[in-house]
């Protein structure tokens, strides 16, 4: 025990530096998303490369090959499904519930159109390219398809949170679509794993028994998800009595974990219940103080997760699938492009909204490496068809982050006629200027601290710079400072409210400063005295007088 240990430290210690480097170096000098950087290091210091060269000190290579058919060792791998965990429920905290759920109609039919499209292309490259690979119900065929369904939650999150888009309705509809995707890819993966099973033992395929695992999976899916949302609020008013908000945050993380593991023992993957877990607390009070709390956990645990899955790539495996891999690729990518772009432009989007929605379920990434360390692990696929999916996720997640973000320069992805309609809320913005940034910072504390006792949610949406989002029921507000100046940007309707609340917190402080004024009397005067004699005594003993 005492050597496993010994050798997990030093194998977390090198993918930490390594990784971060390399997602650095991805991101800095090829402009490129970290993750990218994070996988190719997984992939250069793994079994299958330099890991697998002899530590005099340890007696054997950093990471040698366990036995089975997962490549890394259950230490490591654990560690990479708690990043997942902690991947998942950070982004279902940054999520717009109100617009998310305004949304989910038309990230429903969007999902749904990918997933038909990617599928159907997915296995139907296996059957025509793969000579062993002769019916759409053969494992390898099925988990191909299955592997081509999955969307990139976390990169395609980040990439919008980056261009601060996380709430707009493209981005929104993109991140219904994707949890749907994800959802869906889970209750595939069930399948496939159920009718690969029964393919190695020569039995029929019980249909009856794989829908009833599909309905148990959708149905403990759908049930956390209403009832996440409805308790969220009254768990953290309980846990607000503890007066601690790393005690909240971190029970909030451990009821992700809680949820989690009974997503995976009713056949869902356990990101599915860290995304609910997320989701549920995003409109609460409290969802800004456990992202602030879970940051150092997230920076720390997200390289991990990509590393360790960029370790499991056979490099051997590789040459004798490259033309196939390229093929899949693109059929994959096909399938996003056309089943998610086609259904957005009959949902109210424009050819521009519907390209963003497209672009935006390119990326492959977690899910897509879990159905394939699934495949892997259960033996339904070799480590040459794993090699295709990390190529997929390679080329789908290269082309994704440039086609996004550039369709993202232009105006509105509505068609007119849904532009008109959202015409009659009309916007205003008020702006302030203060005689120094610091009055400005101390204004704009009291500001959101009166809109948080009016119950409002608040939500930092750039870290590196004071943009806030006040969202309360269908309201929403945004403050912006640069510098001295605050702008605040409201609805027409509820401009009195903001000028009256605003003007509130800039009284009061005229109070106060009125206040210290006033104080200025005789016995004011003597306690300056006295500070003044207290001054000089102590230069005296100091030596300097």
């Amino acid at each position: 025990m005492t050597h496993t240990m010994t050798v997990l430290v030093f194998q977390l210690a090198l993918i930490v530096v390594v990784s971060r480097l390399g997602g650095i170096f991805v991101s800095r000098v090829l402009k490129g998303p970290r993750v990218l950087g994070e996988l190719a290091s997984g992939m250069l210091i793994g079994p299958f490369a330099l890991g697998s060269l002899h530590i005099p000190f340890l007696h054997g290579p950093l990471f040698p090959l366990p036995p089975g058919t997962v490549p890394v060792s259950p230490e490591l791998y654990g560690f990479a499904m708690v990043a997942s965990i902690v991947l998942l429920f950070m982004s279902g905290l940054e999520t717009d519930l109100p617009t998310f759920l305004r949304f989910s109609a038309k990230g429903s039919v969007v999902g749904l159109g990918g997933v038909a499209a990617s599928f159907i292309l997915g296995d139907l490259t296996a059957v025509l390219l793969l000579p062993e690979v002769d019916t759409f119900l053969h494992p390898t065929a099925l988990f191909l398809g299955t592997l081509s369904t999955a969307t990139s939650v976390g990169i395609t999150a980040r990439i919008l949170s980056e261009r601060r888009q996380m709430s707009s309705p493209e981005g929104v509809t993109i991140l219904a679509a994707a949890v749907l995707d994800d959802v869906l890819g889970i209750v595939l993966l069930a399948v496939v794993v159920g009718v690969s099973k029964i393919s190695r033992g020569g039995g029929n395929v019980p249909w009856s028994d794989i829908g009833l695992i599909a309905a148990k999976a959708f149905g403990f899916w759908i049930i956390c998800t209403v009832l996440g949302i409805f308790l969220a609020p009254r768990l953290t008013r309980g846990l607000k009595r503890f007066k601690s908000m790393e005690t909240v945050a971190g029970i909030s993380f451990g009821i992700a974990l809680l949820l989690a593991g009974f997503s995976e023992t009713v056949g869902l993957a356990m990101i599915i219940g860290a995304y609910v877990t997320g989701l549920s607390l995003s409109q609460t009070d409290v969802a800004h103080e456990i992202k602030e709390r879970l940051e150092g956990v997230y920076q720390f645990f997200i390289p991990v997760f990509f590393c360790v899955m960029g370790m499991m790539v056979d490099f051997s495996a590789l040459p004798g699938v490259a033309v196939f891999g390229l093929i899949f690729a693109a059929a994959a990518v096909a399938g996003k492009l056309f089943g998610c772009g086609i259904p957005a432009l009959f949902s109210g989007f424009n050819l521009r909204g519907a390209l963003r929605i497209a672009a935006g379920m390119l990326p492959r990434g977690e899910v897509t490496l879990i159905v394939a360390g699934v495949g892997l692990s259960s033996g339904a696929i070799g480590s040459d068809m794993f090699g295709v999916a990390i190529m997929t996720l390679l080329v789908a997640s290269i082309i994704a982050p440039p086609v996004l973000v550039k369709s993202f320069n232009g105006g509105s992805g509505y068609r007119k006629k849904v532009r008109e309609k959202q015409a009659a809320g009309r916007m205003t913005t008020i702006d302030l200027e203060f005689p120094r940034a610091e009055l400005a910072d101390f204004i704009r504390g009291r500001v959101l601290s009166a809109f948080r006792n009016e119950e409002f949610f608040i939500q930092h949406v750039d870290y590196s710079r004071p943009i806030y989002h006040i969202r309360k029921d269908k309201i929403l507000i945004s403050l912006m400072q640069t510098d001295n100046r605050i702008a605040v940007t409201t609805p027409e309707e509820n401009e009195l409210f903001v000028r009256l609340l605003m003007l509130e917190e800039i009284l009061g402080l005229k109070d106060f400063l009125t206040g210290l004024e006033s104080m200025k009397s005789p016995d004011m005067m003597g306690a300056e005295l006295m500070m003044g004699m207290f001054a000089a005594e102590k230069k005296t003993s100091d030596g300097e007088g």
